[in-house]
């Protein structure tokens, strides 16, 4: 099944990088290339993001502009107030290590309504990971800015990344998680993307028992959304309402989901490609803020961009050979072209196996086997 274009000529968010640098951490899973590097996106970037953005969003009062890596609080208090005020009628967020968070940082989140992600990977001994650049222990400071958000009353979220999912740590580790209070909570198995090369190889069967495990402990003590669980209930109510289940069909455009890097350049689909370069592809970006409209660059992002009718193909691919395709929609770009020597048309990644069929199937047996 093919279309000549597939891509939303409006996206729902933009995701905005306002600095490269990731302070004061240096996580050892992190795929981003720059991060010690303290390149910092300008205001002139901002204003010209906010121009079409502001007029989306006043149509679609649910669009978001999420701030989002390096370490957006790293921007610096003043600079980041600057780079917001040019957008009108958005909803902010903010994905961050906290680490930075003082009473200054939460009284600018509250002034500007910023919904705050807090990326952290469960109790202390699960964070082995998140070092800081001294390399210490970086778990500490994380909670350090927790509780200043709490104390501000400022509710939050949680990403936390899974190196090893282990079903006997699933329950302790959500139960950290409905102890902290977030609202949301994401779990992203560890991936090989970027400069993280030495992802570990997850068995798919573990993989399957820990979202069976901690879907479980959800069940038992549901006070903390999962994102993960809650995109696979979702699924089985459309198929039993009788709906359609594919998440992508033709019929309905993909997304765009620009991502708006700190010289103004935009990746779209996959904001983990921004930075990186290829032989085949330069560095994947579609135009640059600075010389054309973000509008102009959506709606045309097809016939710019050289990588995108490749991923088409490996979307393609997956919709013909993989039976878990109405819950997936096709592996993601990055994760095809990292895992596959380059190229975006290849089609099953260790993603897909572990944090969509996996979570597919663990979650299914959950439903399958619970007894209220």
């Amino acid at each position: 099944m093919h279309s000549a274009l597939r891509l939303a000529r409006v996206p729902g968010s933009v995701i905005m990088q306002p600095t490269t640098q990731c302070l004061p951490m240096d996580c050892t899973y992190c795929y981003l290339p720059f991060r010690k590097v303290k390149n910092l996106m300008p205001v002139e970037v901002a204003e010209a993001v906010a121009g079409p953005v502001n007029a989306w969003a006043a149509q679609n009062p649910k669009f978001e502009v999420v701030w989002h890596g390096g370490e957006p609080l790293a921007t610096g208090r003043e600079h980041l107030a600057a780079l917001m005020a040019p957008f009108v009628g958005v909803k902010h967020s903010v994905q961050t290590n906290a680490a930075l968070v003082d009473d200054a940082w939460c009284e600018l989140l509250l002034e500007h309504d910023v919904h705050v992600g807090v990326s952290i990977d469960g109790p202390e001994d699960m964070n082995t990971h998140r070092v800081t650049l001294a390399g210490h222990p970086g778990f500490r400071v994380t909670m350090r800015g927790i509780e200043r958000l709490r104390r501000h009353g400022i509710r939050f979220s949680a990403i936390a990344v899974v190196s090893d999912p282990d079903p006997a740590d699933a329950a302790r580790f959500y139960e950290f998680f409905a102890e902290l209070g977030v609202t949301t909570l994401g779990v992203n198995v560890e991936e090989e993307e970027g400069v993280n090369t030495g992802a570990k190889r997850t068995d798919p069967a573990r993989a399957a028992d820990f979202w069976t495990a901690l879907t479980d402990a959800w069940r038992s003590n549901p006070v903390v959304r999962p994102r993960e669980v809650q995109r696979v209930l979702n699924f089985a109510g459309a198929v039993l309402r009788g709906h359609d289940t594919a998440p992508l069909p033709a019929s309905f455009p993909w997304d765009p989901l620009p991502t708006v890097a700190y010289d103004g350049g935009v990746v779209m689909l996959s904001p983990e490609l921004a930075g990186f370069t290829d032989p085949r592809f330069g560095d994947f970006t579609t135009g640059n803020v600075r010389k054309d409209g973000l509008d102009v660059l959506v709606a045309q992002a097809e016939q710019r961009t050289p990588w995108i009718p490749e991923f088409w193909q490996g979307i393609d691919a997956c919709r013909a050979t993989c039976p878990a395709f109405a819950f997936c929609g096709g592996a993601h770009a990055a994760n095809r072209y990292f895992e596959h020597e380059g190229r975006f048309d290849g089609t099953r990644t260790r993603y897909c196996t572990t944090s969509k069929i996996a979570l597919l199937e663990g979650v299914t047996r959950h439903v399958r086997d619970y007894r209220p």
